[in-house]
């Protein structure tokens, strides 16, 4: 377009024309650049600031202590479990002692128990999990390798299992389909 602009003497009105069109364009659209760039400084500020809010916590004494109290329930949950065998074969008539009044605790109390250690073991799980993904896939930063799993191979292929060929019962399992669910696919086949 250079030289035919030049011979016809249009390469400067086509200048002219291409950078109204484009004025006019940011108008309704903005520029995909600028825009990009003020994500990114809103994005940088947010972790600056959780940074600075979040970066001094203190290593005291009582911050030692309360994350060893932390620490606590799943080994005394271990321990005591293995305790109570100890404590069935030491003495088995005051156990059995033990063991019928917790038959009398309600089953709402016990719903609630394995309620409350759910939580706390979900929780810490949930804690631990959020700390070790590290930035999530929408924030414009790179994800590492390591968050994804340790199987680096190519991705798995679905089979396709034609129902002709499954036979009468269930579908065949897809060793290679992680999403594959057997009882889906039977009542899949049951439908039709």
């Amino acid at each position: 377009m250079g030289l035919m602009g030049r011979v016809l003497g249009l390469g400067g009105a086509v200048r002219d024309v291409s950078g109204a069109v484009t004025d006019v364009a940011e108008v309704f659209v903005g520029n995909r650049g600028a825009r990009d760039a003020q994500a990114h400084a809103e994005f940088t500020a947010v972790v600056e600031q959780y940074g600075t809010e979040f970066g001094g916590t203190g290593s005291g004494w009582f911050d030692g202590f309360v994350n060893g109290l932390n620490r606590l329930p799943r080994p005394l949950l271990a321990l005591s479990t293995f305790a109570l065998f100890g404590f069935a074969m030491a003495s088995p008539a005051a156990f059995s002692v033990r063991m019928e009044s917790l038959q009398l605790v309600p089953e709402p109390l016990w719903w609630l128990l394995g309620a409350v250690v759910s939580f706390y073991f979900g929780a810490r799980e949930l804690h631990y999990r959020r700390g070790l993904a590290g930035p999530s896939v929408g924030t414009g930063v790179a994800v590492p390798a390591a968050a994804s799993g340790p199987y680096t191979g190519p991705a798995p292929v679905p089979v396709m299992i034609p129902r002709a060929q499954a036979g009468p019962g269930p579908v065949a399992v897809r060793a290679a389909d992680p999403h594959f669910n057997a009882a889906i696919e039977e009542w899949r086949g049951r439908q039709t």
